[in-house]
């Protein structure tokens, strides 16, 4: 796949997260459900922006800039912190509608990087550089979900490990 097809593409991937986390947005009652999505819709809303800038510049020049992709997800401790948190409050939802959003938000982000993967892959220079990170923001933005998802169902698991074992003594 060429740059500029690639960009265009990443837009339409882009488009579709913030899209699902604004409809999320609008059907989510609780308050820390409903902040979680407007910082995703938020970031991949400047997703789009940036992309649209570097297909721009493509169109233009025929070259891209790799500018400094900033994220607003935090660091792994962060998260672990926060989700402590939630659980508390995720305890008085209904968690059948969370649990249904977040699964299509994360099936749309592992949808996206994927596709990120694939763009580092075939990609060389500036363009491998670009989606190699956008790549690990959404990799982050997956775990966000990921974690999200483990909290509110309740299984025992976060980030895909074992909070507690109910056979131990």
């Amino acid at each position: 796949m060429q740059l500029e097809q690639a960009i265009k593409t990443a837009l339409e991937y882009e488009r579709r997260v913030r899209d699902s986390y604004l409809d999320a947005l609008k059907k989510m009652k609780d308050d820390v459900g409903r902040h979680v999505f407007q910082v995703l819709a938020d970031e991949e809303q400047d997703h789009i922006e940036y992309l649209e800038g570097r297909l721009g510049e493509w169109q233009r020049t025929g070259q891209v800039t790799v500018e400094k992709l900033a994220t607003a997800i935090p660091g792994p401790e962060q998260i672990a912190a926060g989700v402590k948190q939630l659980k508390q409050p995720l305890q008085r939802i209904d968690r059948g509608a969370e649990l249904e959003l977040l699964k299509r938000a994360l099936e749309a982000e592992l949808a996206t990087g994927s596709f990120y993967q694939q763009m580092v892959a075939e990609l060389d220079g500036d363009g491998q550089k670009m989606f190699a990170r956008f790549l690990e923001i959404e990799n982050g933005h997956s775990t966000i979900v990921q974690a999200q998802i483990d909290a509110v169902s309740g299984l025992g698991y976060w980030f895909d490990l074992r909070e507690f074992n109910l056979e131990a003594g």
